[in-house]
C-alpha cells in the first residue's frame, strides 16, 4: 500500500486540503503535515533559524493521521519525511490550492513549493490547484481520474506534475489536456497602493492585483480559461 503525504498553503483547515485527503485515501495510507495558518506565495522557502512546531490534530477525514506545522509548505514535507512518517513516502501531494498555479505566478507558488521539495527527496510530487471560486464540481468529478493517471508515473528528476482545474460546473468542462507548457503572462497584473506613512519618512505599501485572461496557446492558462483541465509538468532548477 501507498504511503501518500499532503501538504497545501491555504493551511491545515482548508477544504481544498480535506478533499484531496479524502481522495487519496483511494490509493494508499495517507498523511497530512500542512501548515497551521496561510502560507500562500512562501514559494519553496523553509525555515532555518528558528524551530518549527509541529502538533497532532484532529482532522475531518477517516484514516487520515494529520499534524499542523507552524512552517512552510516545504518545511511540512520535509519534516513529514525526515521526522513523522515511519517510512519515506511513495507520493507527495500538495493542494487543493484555493487559485489557480499556472504561468509565471507558480514562481511564487508555496503549493508547487510543498511538490517541489517532494521531488527534491526523490518523490513523485503532485501540485493541484483550481479557480478561487466556491465551484468544485470539475474537481470534484476529475480528481479521482488525474490520481489515478499521475500517482505512478515517474517524472524528469527535479520536476512535478502541476494539475489546475478550471472553476466552471462539470458539463461546462471539456475534458483534460496534457503537456500544457507554462504561460508567461501573469494572472494578476500587481501594483502597489500607498496605505500608510511610518516614521522616519517609511511608507506602507499595499499589493493590489488587477485580473486579467490573456494566455498563449498550448498553456495551462490557456487550458483552464477554455474549460479544460490541465496537466504539465514543471522544474525550477535549470
Amino acid at each position: 500500500m501507498k504511503k501518500i503525504l499532503i501538504t497545501n498553503d491555504d493551511g491545515i483547515q482548508a477544504d481544498g486540503l480535506i478533499r484531496l485527503a479524502k481522495a487519496a485515501r483511494a490509493f494508499g495510507e495517507v498523511w497530512v503535515v500542512a501548515p497551521d495558518r496561510q502560507k500562500s506565495a512562501a514559494a519553496h522557502s523553509i525555515t532555518l533559524h528558528s524551530p518549527v512546531d509541529v502538533c497532532p490534530c484532529d482532522f475531518p477525514a477517516e484514516d487520515v493521521r494529520a499534524f499542523s506545522c507552524t512552517g512552510t509548505p516545504a518545511d511540512c514535507v520535509r519534516i513529514g519525511i525526515r521526522a513523522i512518517l515511519p517510512a519515506k513516502p511513495d507520493l507527495v501531494l500538495a493542494g487543493i490550492n484555493y487559485g489557480y498555479n499556472v504561468g509565471s505566478d507558480i514562481q511564487y507558488s508555496a503549493t508547487a513549493g510543498g511538490a517541489f521539495e517532494a521531488a527534491f527527496q526523490g518523490i513523485t510530487g503532485i501540485a493541484f490547484s483550481e479557480d478561487a471560486s466556491f465551484c468544485h464540481e470539475t474537481t470534484d468529478v476529475f480528481l479521482h481520474k488525474v490520481l489515478e493517471e499521475l500517482a505512478d508515473k515517474k517524472l524528469d528528476e527535479a520536476h512535478i506534475w502541476n494539475v489546475n482545474f478550471p472553476g466552471c460546473a462539470a458539463d461546462e468542462c471539456r475534458g483534460i489536456l496534457y503537456n500544457r507548457t507554462v504561460s508567461r503572462r501573469e494572472i494578476y497584473d500587481d501594483s502597489y497602493q500607498v496605505v500608510g506613512e511610518l516614521p522616519g519618512g517609511g511608507t506602507r505599501y499595499m499589493v493590489n492585483g488587477r485580473y486579467q485572461e490573456e494566455a498563449e496557446p498550448e498553456t495551462d492558462f490557456r487550458a483552464v480559461l477554455d474549460h479544460y483541465v490541465s496537466i504539465g509538468t514543471v522544474t525550477n532548477v535549470g
